[in-house]
């Protein structure tokens, strides 16, 4: 079966990309000074490919469980539209040359930071983290949360503690998020061996975790607001949307269908993005 550009375009995650790319860009707006529009548009492209690059490794490494679950069994890899070699060679090309590509025409530090979030999705989550610990999604998360700091580094070249405020948003919105989507898919886990909360610590636990990280998740997606990194726009969104969170949270934790954790699996998408996208949009108006 000859592989088809779109089964390229499956390895890169589009979905989970996406998210990623937009966190991104609000870390890039949101940084001080400026940047010019053509460099702005590369740094974004760069985190875009090197996003999908460690989608592509991360599929290629767990090629053998995904044919294995229901959620996953249609990848381009378990379903023979596409072997390992094409998959790794196609992942390892786009890392290179999105990490070459940002340190040649934006800066070192932002290539040098894209560089370790890949590593750190590829080696340290999917290789090893994922299929020996509880705590894969927790840890791993770290690689999902710096984009917005690689586009605060792309502009300013340096760090400072704005961008590290928006990693430890999605760092701590990560556990509940995923933690909500495996309760419902514990049986795919399960069947493949991979240590998800549910499947080592059961789901009462699950739902208990759920609830604490979303009680330290959603007053910590204030702070913008309340340390004048933001303006009153994203405080009123923050709060209002936190309270729903917690609200989802609080029915997790006192239900047992899957119908609760499946609403707030949904709703924690457009959580993290209603807060990206209220703050973006106070950079742009002017209005923070």
């Amino acid at each position: 079966m000859e592989p088809r550009v779109a089964d390229y375009l499956a390895l890169l995650k589009p979905r989970v990309m996406s998210l990623v790319v937009f966190t991104g860009l609000v870390g890039l707006v949101a940084a001080p000074g400026g940047i010019h529009p053509v460099l702005g548009l590369l740094a974004i492209l760069c985190i875009a490919v090197g996003a999908g690059a460690s989608g592509a490794l991360n599929m290629w490494y767990d090629a053998d469980i995904d044919a294995r679950m229901t959620r996953t069994m249609g990848r381009p890899i378990p379903s023979g539209r596409l072997n390992d070699r094409e998959a790794l060679g196609f992942g390892m090309a786009l890392s290179v040359g999105s990490v070459i590509v940002l340190g040649l025409f934006v800066n070192v530090l932002s290539a040098a930071l894209l560089a370790f979030t890949i590593a750190f999705y590829v080696l340290v989550y999917t290789m090893w983290l994922k299929r020996r610990t509880v705590h894969n999604i927790v840890i791993g998360g770290a690689a999902g949360a710096l984009p917005p700091v690689i586009g605060w580094a792309a502009v300013t070249g340096s760090v400072t503690w704005e961008p590290l405020l928006l990693f430890a948003i999605i760092f701590m919105w990560t556990p509940p998020h995923f933690w909500a989507l495996s309760l419902f898919a514990k049986g795919d886990y399960e069947r493949v061996g991979v240590p998800m909360l549910p499947v080592v610590a059961g789901p009462r636990e699950t739902r208990k975790q759920i609830l604490i990280y979303s009680l330290l998740v959603t007053p910590l997606a204030v702070l913008p607001a309340a340390l004048g990194m933001a303006g009153w726009l994203y405080g009123a969104f923050a709060v209002a949307s936190g309270v729903w969170f917690l609200y989802l949270a609080l029915r997790v934790w006192r239900g047992e269908d899957m119908i609760q954790p499946r609403r707030l699996f949904l709703f924690s998408i457009f959580y993290l993005f209603g807060l990206f996208a209220t703050l973006l949009a106070e950079k742009l108006l002017g209005l923070s």
